[in-house]
């Protein structure tokens, strides 16, 4: 991890004096986790892509004004999450695609929050219901709190990586992902049987 930020800082002081192939190294280093990241927002391929493509073009547009304060990664976090929200603001207006009618694939995704080793067939039933029902109740949260929960779940970020991704204060990053919490274990209210832990 600390290689991979001295690697991410050599490339960025090279991209801010003008060279852009350092600059899309940078962007190739992290398009695969800018994309897994958006599309866990978005549920849907196409506008992940639009995401990240709108998130680097600030990146480049931006880069001389990143100043090393916190990591290159959280900086991207905050760029990809304020254009999915963007975008989706935009989109107001349009019709709302049903999850069943989406065609995402679920297939490893939050796959950090369940661990998996070998279970027979019954248990591994259980484990796709689980991810199933979890990933219904992410999707439905608002924009906002999905993208905190997908923080601090999936990406793991700390709480001072989230605030800075976030432009927050801790405390108020911490009392949103509260509240986002108690809306994902409200709407999981329904799935007892496969939540033991959700009352």
């Amino acid at each position: 991890m600390a290689d991979g930020y001295k690697d991410d800082a050599m490339l960025i002081g090279r991209a801010q004096r003008g060279d852009g192939d350092a600059l899309d190294s940078l962007i190739r280093k992290h398009e695969t986790r800018a994309y897994q990241y958006a599309y866990r927002l978005t549920r849907n391929a196409e506008e992940a892509s639009d995401v990240v493509a709108e998130a680097f073009v600030r990146v480049y547009n931006a880069i001389h004004n990143f100043k090393g304060q916190s990591a290159f990664t959280t900086w991207l976090y905050r760029i990809l999450t304020n254009c999915f929200l963007d975008i989706r603001k935009k989109e107001r207006s349009r019709p709302f695609t049903s999850l069943e009618s989406s065609g995402y694939n679920v297939e490893g995704e939050l796959e950090r929050q369940v661990e998996f080793r070998g279970r027979g067939p019954f248990e591994e039933t259980e484990r796709q219901a689980k991810e199933s029902a979890m990933q219904s109740a992410v999707s439905k949260l608002p924009e906002y709190q999905r993208a905190i929960i997908l923080m601090y779940h999936i990406e793991m970020l700390s709480y001072e990586e989230m605030a800075m991704a976030l432009d927050l204060p801790i405390g108020t990053v911490k009392s949103r992902l509260n509240r986002a919490r108690i809306s994902l274990r409200e709407s999981l209210k329904d799935q007892r049987e496969l939540f033991s832990l959700v009352s």
